[in-house]
């Protein structure tokens, strides 16, 4: 696998194998694309019982969706989840991480606990495990570049059949 870099994430997009909607050239960077943070976060709701992890564990039963019009403050400690306003689909040839932006990291934000991985042949918003590491609290807004996607070739083709994959809202 190799990491995509400027001129060939572009040549994808004008080609029309990689889509990202809404798309600004600008996002582009030497080898990843900004995504922002989207109108909805999703946090979990603290009723101080703890939560039992099982495969048949569903995050939503343990969480609510709130919108996110101005800002929300995530306090140390906490995660929630956002999700991207870009909907992107990849080929069935390209594979991505998402990472979040040192600007951020630098704060203590971190945007993917540990499922940072973007599969080949998926086509939805990205949700992002957004957690506060620092000791201060963080004000999170709206539309902010608030991560980036690293793109890869693959070594075959495969297409995500799994249950997120046409994932539009958290």
């Amino acid at each position: 696998m190799s990491v995509l870099t400027r001129d060939v994430i572009l040549r994808e997009l004008d080609e029309g194998r990689l889509r990202i909607d809404p798309f600004d050239s600008s996002q582009v960077g030497v080898a990843s694309i900004d995504l922002t943070l989207g109108s909805e976060i999703r946090e979990i709701v603290n009723d101080e019982a703890a939560i039992r992890v099982e495969e048949e564990t569903d995050y939503r039963d343990h969480t609510r969706v709130l919108a996110l019009e101005t800002s929300y403050r995530l306090e140390p400690g906490v995660t929630i989840h956002g999700i991207t306003a870009e909907h992107v689909t990849l080929p069935s040839n390209l594979c991505g991480f998402l990472e979040g932006r040192s600007r951020f990291a630098r704060l203590g934000l971190m945007i993917h606990v540990t499922s940072a991985f973007v599969q080949p042949g998926v086509s939805n918003r990205q949700v992002l495990e957004m957690s506060n590491v620092s000791s201060r609290a963080l004000e999170i807004v709206p539309g902010v570049r608030v991560c980036q996607l690293v793109l890869m070739h693959t070594d075959g083709e495969a297409n995500y059949q799994g249950r997120f994959q046409h994932q539009r809202e958290i």
